[in-house]
């Protein structure tokens, strides 16, 4: 038996936000056992929290969709910390836990809530006339609706799109056969003045997950690529409101590094047979 958590992520009112599922102790795990439990539990990401090999490391965690592992996630590195936390992990620093992934090391600041530091992009820049054909086709709105897009990929695969406002996020009706192994994240501003001053949605129907609820890895790929030109340097992300959650993302820049941080709750802890 192994320890095991579902934390809840990006909301502070409990099953409102993305839940991950975390196994503590996972050494001796193979990739088809992970694989295996992953799918049977069908949430967007399930986690496995192994011994560093990197000596600056506090932790290593392995992370799997329903469909494949992925090098780098944000809703499972925030809740995989929450969990090591909880359950008794010392940092090597009392502010900072350092996680290392499939990306490198990932540092987890501690503060009101965990923020990570979004990892550099693997790819970047406009997206061609193809591949933007596919997403408004997938989307179903007209390439014109499309203010701007950008690759944002920090290890998932997301490609950004820009939508005249938050309305229009929310108006989305995809055809999810369409996005044809695209991982395409979507956002728009609320008007000034409000609790968000964006909406977020991220479709992801390759990896098993239709709609994503709430998304660190986009959203931080989104704020390296609009924060200071088209979005404030921090503001709050809302996400999940089609699918009835209500995700809160705090994005802030500081320095060059994005910080993408959420409040993370346990709601199932017990152990799991693998």
């Amino acid at each position: 038996m192994r320890g095991f958590r579902q934390v809840d992520v990006f909301s502070a009112e409990p099953l409102l936000g993305n839940p991950v599922a975390v196994v503590h102790d996972a050494d001796g795990l193979d990739d088809a056992q992970m694989a295996r439990f992953a799918r049977w539990t069908n949430l967007s990401e399930t986690t496995f929290l192994l011994t560093p090999t990197d000596p600056a490391a506090d932790y290593r965690l392995r992370i799997w969709t329903p469909g494949r592992e992925l090098p780098f996630a944000g809703h499972p590195t925030l809740g995989s910390a929450h969990a090591w936390l909880e359950a008794g992990g010392a940092p090597r620093s009392a502010d900072v836990v350092v996680q290392e992934c499939g990306a490198g090391l990932v540092p987890v600041r501690r503060g009101e809530r965990l923020a990570f530091a979004g990892p550099p992009l693997v790819r970047s820049g406009p997206v061609d006339a193809g591949d933007l054909g596919r997403v408004a086709r997938a989307l179903r709105v007209d390439e014109q609706a499309i203010v701007d897009a950008a690759w944002v990929d920090n290890g998932p695969g997301w490609l950004g799109v820009l939508l005249a406002d938050a309305a229009a996020v929310l108006a989305c009706r995809p055809d999810l056969g369409a996005f044809d192994g695209l991982k395409v994240g979507v956002v728009g501003r609320y008007p000034d003045g409000g609790e968000a001053a964006v909406e977020v949605r991220a479709f992801c129907p390759g990896l098993g997950v239709p709609e994503d609820p709430v998304t660190g890895s986009l959203n931080a790929g989104l704020a390296q690529w609009l924060a200071g030109s088209r979005l404030p340097t921090s503001y709050v992300a809302s996400q999940g409101t089609a699918i009835g959650r209500r995700g809160r993302v705090h994005v802030s820049v500081a320095d060059g590094a994005v910080w993408v941080g959420g409040d993370t709750l346990t709601t199932i802890a017990g152990t799991v047979a693998l």
